[in-house]
């Protein structure tokens, strides 16, 4: 998980989709304000879902791409 918006997506749908988390609370907020602090300098193509609203909150009630999916349980099985 080397970009910050795919490890935001991945580990916001293992938590609130699959209520499995892939990290803590505290590393999923953490993460949340070190993209809002670099949002404007990251690229990823799944940037529009997540909107600075979303790492103020905290939370991602959003869509999940099955790219994003798929690559949860690719990461599952490779543990």
């Amino acid at each position: 998980m080397k970009n910050p918006i795919a490890k935001y997506l991945m580990c916001a749908y293992a938590y609130y989709v699959e209520d499995k988390p892939l990290i803590s609370d505290t590393e999923f907020d953490e993460l949340a304000q070190n993209i809002l602090l670099h949002y404007d300098a990251i690229d990823h193509p799944h940037k529009h879902l997540v909107t600075k609203g979303d790492l103020e909150a905290g939370t991602y009630l959003g869509v999940y791409p099955e790219m994003v999916k798929g690559a949860v349980r690719n990461y599952r099985k490779g543990r």
